[in-house]
């Protein structure tokens, strides 16, 4: 499988002949709306396997959001874990060039 979360024509490209044979291409990466992507028909047919999407991890959020609340409350899901920083309004601006420095995963702002 191979997972691809830029959302660029350019590194579609790249994860569809990267993925082995028969094996499945998980787009994440949320692409511009003009975007596309032109890729030989043979190479559709030839290798197999199979191209999806993936929105926010297909979840339900009536149904999802509940049962990882609940894992969170009871300390079963580390959902600190995922943060990396709380900025203010203020520090947006900063915290995105020290994302785009990947010095920070996700900052939460705190209103």
């Amino acid at each position: 499988m191979v997972i691809e979360a830029v959302g660029s024509q350019e590194t579609y490209r790249q994860a569809f002949f990267s993925r082995d044979l028969a094996g499945t291409l998980v787009q994440v990466g949320v692409p511009d709306p003009s975007m596309t992507i032109e890729l030989p028909m043979i190479e559709l047919f030839g290798r197999g396997g199979a191209l999806k999407s993936s929105w926010y991890g297909d979840c339900l959020p009536s149904r999802d959001f509940p049962l990882l609340i609940g894992l969170y409350l009871s300390g079963r899901f580390d959902l600190d874990g995922f943060v990396s920083e709380t900025i203010g309004l203020d520090g947006v601006e900063e915290a995105f060039a020290r994302m785009q420095r990947n010095e920070v995963l996700r900052s939460v702002v705190l209103l």
